[in-house]
């Protein structure tokens, strides 16, 4: 676990898989973004919005724009 970031969620540009919205919702709650990917995956198997909400989050969230 990391420490959660305080302000704005964003997407994860450095660590994203798809789009950074996994790894950007992780890094703001502090957990890893391995946990939060396979929490994603396995919630697709119940009913539910999942897919159409991870598209909204995709166009919704601004990428960081964190200096590395």
């Amino acid at each position: 676990m990391t420490s959660p970031v305080s302000g704005r969620p964003t997407r994860d540009t450095s660590n994203k898989v798809l789009g950074g919205v996994c790894s950007g919702i992780a890094r703001r709650i502090g957990l890893s973004p391995t946990a939060v990917r396979w929490a994603f995956v396995i919630s697709c198997v119940l009913p539910g919005p999942q897919f159409i909400a991870y598209l909204v989050l995709w166009i919704v969230l601004p990428p960081d724009t964190r200096v590395r």
